[in-house]
């Protein structure tokens, strides 16, 4: 008993001091990607209320398994953040095997914002709507390429799923993140993007890409007039999301202080107003909360890796 008394009140005392020193913010991509966007407007508000610094280091790779398992194995202070992307569920139901354990080695903290991915292609593009990329798909099977931030993330996936419920063969070419897969479907190298509203909206309303479809169930109140995929291949659906986390075994007064500070962070109107110009529906979650709807997500996926014969790597 006396041992319990004395843990808890360390982990007391550790949160109230909490933090005394800067705070490392891990994004599991390269700087300029959808997750960059948000880990940088994330670090900067818990910097201000929390009077110390909150540094952003990207660690891309692997589709993000890289930067996770770095933060995975940091030892469990609250000094090292990081940032779950819909990468996160679709990586633990997607690879044979994870050098650490989703749901025990990285505490869950709150929940950030929820979007789709959009299907857009360069503004010169000869595709006016999702019915005339499908069509050309089906009658040249292999020829249309899509690009992902790597094997086994959600935008790798989204593609399988278009193709295997609309019946169509495209070419997955996986790239490291960040804005590699913008940039090629700017350069012409590769012919449509399936990517966060995040990175894309901006390039859509600037006119540079053209949206033919966003992924939610129905239209999103970002893009009104852009169909749904579901329009054109009914059932079809796929939302994201981003959170924060920590390194699993963080003690819960200072997970509880964190779950706090994102709570304030999404309060202020000009950090809400901002997530939604990126195309995104802000909203906390209690870290439990968190932690069921990742299990429900990997889940989800690997329900859909088994039924689409989806090969795991």
């Amino acid at each position: 008993m006396r041992w319990l008394v004395l843990l808890l009140y360390c982990g007391l005392a550790c949160a109230q001091g909490y933090p005394s020193k800067p705070v490392k913010l891990v994004t599991p991509f390269p700087p300029g990607g959808s997750a960059d966007v948000i880990a940088r407007l994330t670090a900067q508000k818990l910097a201000e209320n929390f009077g110390q610094p909150v540094v952003v280091d990207n660690r891309g790779g692997a589709g993000g398994l890289v930067g996770t398992e770095y933060a995975a194995k940091q030892p469990p202070d609250g000094y090292t953040l990081v940032l779950i992307t819909g990468a996160y569920p679709v990586q633990a139901a997607m690879l044979k095997s994870m050098p650490f354990d989703p749901l025990t080695d990285v505490a869950m903290v709150s929940l950030l914002t929820s979007y789709p991915f959009v299907i857009s292609v360069r503004a010169d593009s000869p595709f006016r709507s999702l019915g005339d990329l499908i069509a050309a798909a089906k009658a040249h099977p292999g020829k249309l390429n899509y690009p992902s931030s790597g094997i086994g993330t959600v935008h790798h996936l989204s593609g399988e799923l278009l193709n295997a419920m609309a019946g169509i063969d495209m070419t997955h070419v996986p790239f490291r993140g960040g804005a590699s897969p913008l940039t090629e479907v700017l350069g012409g190298r590769v012919d449509l993007l399936l990517e966060a509203m995040t990175l894309s909206i901006g390039q859509i309303q600037s006119g540079k890409l053209r949206a033919l479809a966003v992924t939610s169930r129905e239209r999103w109140k970002a893009l009104p007039n852009v169909p749904s995929v579901a329009e054109t291949v009914p059932g079809y659906e796929v939302n994201s999301f981003i959170g924060l986390g920590a390194s699993g075994g963080t003690p819960r007064e200072i997970v509880e202080r964190l779950n706090a500070e994102v709570r304030k962070a999404l309060a202020s109107p000009d950090t809400r107003q901002r997530l939604v110009d990126l195309g995104g529906e802000p909203g906390a979650s209690s870290p439990d909360e968190m932690k069921g709807f990742i299990e429900r997500e990997i889940a989800k996926w690997r329900e859909l890796i088994a039924e689409r014969r989806i090969e795991k790597q």
